[in-house]
């Protein structure tokens, strides 16, 4: 039976013999159903349409990969190589041989794991194809569509493998999530965010959402626990969940200025007019 993906959102679900009536992630309020109603893809339809994977080196041991041409959300992976073993994060909602097989010649995965379930994508066919543990918090437990073999929960923090350590920070989805590579750019330490902290597009500033297809910020007490679940960690820069959005240097730096921004928007707006 198929595993059906959801056009807008590309998440999959369960194998079926017909797709589900309406796709949860995207009738939730955070996301939103595709402006022609609720449609549904597989990988071999994909693949027919002539989606393929596209892999770059992003700097020594972190590698994205993404699809062309580009498929619902649009995010990119991530791929942390380490001496301990490799880490899939934020999969996109397609994947074909050429990936796998590059991964594989990478030395494999040692877990895969995701910011939030927007991008769970099809997170469990990489999990599957290298017998990985799918690492996922229990705050959004209910938000898997498609169980892997392997899924195993945490609550706070979770070292996947020396040196890479998934830190729940919450406000997007009580489950949000970044990935803290200590050893990310050139040793100053990186943060793999999705868009639990999303990289604005000026690329000087980050900022953070409720609901960002549907423009709803969050209030100052979840602005106030994702600044505390990041306290503490080190990293000089943040990749964001799509190509291209890069805070490149002095990324702590970023995420306390916009922090700041952000309390000042929802309190005062006048405050921000130059």
């Amino acid at each position: 039976m198929p595993a059906f993906i959801c056009h807008t959102c590309g998440v999959q679900y369960a194998e079926s013999p017909a797709p589900p009536d309406v796709c949860r992630i995207c009738a939730d309020p955070r996301q939103y159903i595709g402006w022609e109603g609720q449609r549904w893809t597989t990988l071999d339809e994909l693949a027919a349409e002539g989606h393929r994977t596209a892999l770059r080196m992003l700097e020594p041991d972190l590698y994205g990969i993404g699809v062309e041409p580009e498929l619902a959300i649009g995010q990119r992976s991530l791929l942390v190589v380490t001496s301990e073993g490799n880490v899939l994060w934020d999969v996109p909602g397609f994947v074909d041989r050429a990936a796998l097989s590059r991964v594989d010649e990478l030395g494999g995965l040692a877990a895969v794991s995701a910011s939030h379930p927007h991008f769970y994508g099809v997170m469990a066919e990489w999990a599957d194809a290298f017998d990985a543990p799918l690492v996922l918090p229990e705050a959004d437990a209910r938000w898997l569509t498609r169980p892997a073999r392997r899924v195993r929960h945490y609550d706070d923090r979770a070292e996947l493998v020396d040196g890479v350590t998934l830190v729940r920070v919450g406000g997007h989805f009580s489950g949000s999530a970044v990935l803290h590579w200590r050893d990310g750019a050139q040793g100053r330490g990186a943060l793999l965010s999705g868009d639990s902290v999303t990289v604005a597009q000026d690329r000087a500033w980050v900022s953070f959402m409720w609901s960002y297809p549907n423009l709803i910020p969050l209030d100052a007490r979840e602005l106030d626990g994702i600044a505390e679940a990041l306290d503490g960690l080190a990293y000089d820069r943040i990749y964001g969940g799509w190509w291209g959005r890069v805070v490149e240097h002095d990324a702590q730096d970023a995420v306390a200025r916009s922090v700041a921004r952000y309390r000042t928007a929802i309190t005062d707006t006048r405050s921000l007019e130059p």
